[in-house]
């Protein structure tokens, strides 16, 4: 183990008084000296050049004043609101050392085409530096569907990487030793069959539960906010997450079940501060219907994990880490009971915003990653996916992700970011942005409590009709040019250069099918029959389904059987219209 580091910040001289910051005294005097400055500094100043717009706002509309001095936090408590790197708010952070320990995971979101092809992406980027797994599935996977079913045709390996069936995942993670790397699947309403086939085929490999590391994102409310890839109704669907919660929490220690997600909320339109409360309203959401089950909170909250988007807006993304992690620590403790610190620490993986880039000038897009990327690492993420270039396209080409990677890389060794804990701490602007993005996050969740919790008000459509209002505003902003898009509304170019893209081929689509087909024809279907029909007898008495669904996938039972299973027994769903 490594000795603490020896360097302190310089120390005053002996005899000097400690610099009252808080005085009362010292205070005053920083407001009159503030009204001399604007009458006679500022006001000289405007009168000369004007301001170029009438008001600066964030991204979320919050007002962003002339100045800011230490007389604006005269009411902080630091060791209260800021505190130390890993203790309680955890606001700092939820590591004591954060990256000069350890640099974030550095994942890539990858997944094409068949298992085999994906397997080789995962490869490839692991030689390169990636040191972590990250998974995307296709549309026919992510809405329950098998390769053959009509809804996928058109759909399959599109997206994402196509998984009918236990035989999938084995080819998926051919020669990967999965105790030996993190792996993270972005899949939600079919999450626990995904779940299953990654538990059986590390079984296959020797690995018991116990030692995979690793999320699935499973945040099945933020499908019915966002996202919209859901197969059953939200209560159902809520239960069968609740489900796998308490199955890993008995069984997988180091998995987290569920990775409470903010990035499509965001991507759907919705600002920081609605990203921000609609993420820990689901979180929360999450927590209490685990206490309604019979859990306690320190046995599964410590497993919990967040997935947030990076803007564009650099400090009010550092603030809105910050801010989570305070809301989160403070929630947990003084509402749900928590006496861990581990269920207070909100950890989270980060991607750059996929809504951000633009078609136009593509190589623009560089510049936007990068930006966003190191908001998030002076945001404190512990886990980072950085888009490629060409994904307004299509799904990136290998040079494109490896440029993507080399950002993270060149963040994490060249630009200092790793040698500091928090290092916009104690700024003025930063800690303003913190408490008003806690300020506002709260009345929304506020309001979702008086509703009476996130799912009634899921249910209701609260979220959605807010994020509808804040994209369509935003895009009006864009088409009146109050928001700039470089490229797109300002700054063009008469001859865009055509790039190259990546392109799936659809006969792909017949060897998927085709393996499926093999699949069932040399699988015992009557030991997959049994397997469905303890399945519908778990869905029907409310034993917990992980069980059933390991079976069935032991038995090479498909995607869409399990999930016909869940249509069969909770019915189908459709979102009512909303104006």
């Amino acid at each position: 183990m490594s000795k603490p580091s020896t360097q302190i910040a310089p120390t005053r001289e002996e005899g000097t008084p400690e610099h009252p910051t808080y005085d009362a005294g010292t205070i005053r005097r920083i407001r009159e000296a503030q009204e001399k400055w604007e009458k006679e500094v500022l006001a000289a100043s405007l009168e000369r050049m004007p301001l170029r717009r009438e008001k600066f706002v964030t991204d979320s509309g919050i007002p962003i004043p002339d100045v800011l001095t230490p007389a604006d936090r005269a009411h902080e408590d630091f060791l209260r609101d800021i505190g130390f790197p890993g203790q309680y708010p955890f606001t700092r952070g939820p590591q004591a050392t954060m990256y000069r320990a350890r640099t974030w995971t550095m994942r890539q979101f990858a997944g094409f085409g068949t298992p085999r092809d994906t397997n080789q992406r995962f490869k490839y980027l692991l030689s390169q530096g990636m040191t972590g797994l990250s998974v995307a599935f296709d549309m026919p996977a992510l809405m329950g569907y098998d390769a053959d079913h009509p809804m996928s045709r058109g759909e399959v390996g599109k997206e994402g990487v196509a998984v009918s069936s236990l035989a999938d995942f084995e080819i998926l993670f051919d020669g990967i030793p999965l105790d030996k790397v993190t792996t993270s699947m972005t899949i939600n309403a079919s999450a626990i069959y995904a779940l299953a086939c990654y538990v059986v085929t590390a079984e296959k490999q020797g690995i018991p539960p116990e030692k995979l590391g690793g999320t699935i994102q499973a945040d099945i409310l933020k499908e019915y906010i966002a996202q919209k890839e859901w197969i059953v109704p939200p209560r159902p669907a809520v239960r069968i997450l609740i489900d796998m919660i308490e199955w890993c929490t008995r069984h997988m220690p180091k998995w987290h079940p569920v990775s409470i997600s903010g990035y499509h909320i965001r991507e759907a339109g919705a600002t920081a501060v609605q990203e921000l409360a609609f993420t820990l309203a689901d979180g929360f959401g999450y927590v209490e219907e685990c206490l309604k089950r019979g859990m306690k909170v320190d046995e599964f909250a410590p497993r919990f994990s967040f997935f947030w988007d990076v803007h564009n807006d650099f400090f009010e993304e550092v603030a809105k880490f910050r801010a989570a992690r305070r809301m989160w620590a403070r929630t947990m403790k003084e509402k749900y009971g928590a006496k861990d610190p581990r269920s207070m620490m909100l950890r989270t993986h980060a991607q750059t915003a996929g809504v951000s880039l633009t078609a136009q000038q593509p190589y623009n897009n560089i510049v936007r990653v990068a930006l966003q990327a190191f908001a998030a690492v002076c945001g404190g993420t512990q886990s980072l996916h950085t888009n490629s270039l060409d994904e307004t396209y299509a799904l990136p080409t290998e040079e494109a992700v490896t440029i993507a990677l080399r950002t993270q890389q060149i963040i994490a060794h060249e630009s200092g970011a790793d040698r500091v804990v928090d290092p916009l701490a104690g700024s003025y602007y930063v800690e303003y942005l913190t408490d008003e993005m806690e300020k506002r996050a709260r009345e929304y969740l506020d309001r979702i409590e008086e509703m009476g919790g996130i799912i009634k008000a899921v249910e209701e459509g609260y979220p959605q009709k807010e994020i509808a209002e804040s994209a369509f505003r935003h895009q009006k902003e864009v088409e009146s040019k109050d928001r700039i898009i470089v490229g797109v509304n300002a700054y063009r170019m008469d001859e865009e250069t055509p790039i190259e893209v990546l392109k799936i081929d659809d006969a792909l689509a017949e060897e998927q099918i085709a393996r499926l087909r093999e699949v069932r024809e040399k699988r015992d279907n009557a030991r997959v029959q049994k397997a469905l029909e303890a399945i519908e007898r778990a869905c029907e008495d409310g034993s917990n389904l992980m069980p059933p669904v390991l079976e069935a996938v032991r038995a090479y039972a498909t995607i869409g059987e399990v999930c016909d299973v869940f249509r069969k027994v909770f019915g189908t769903y459709r979102e009512e219209g909303r104006f």
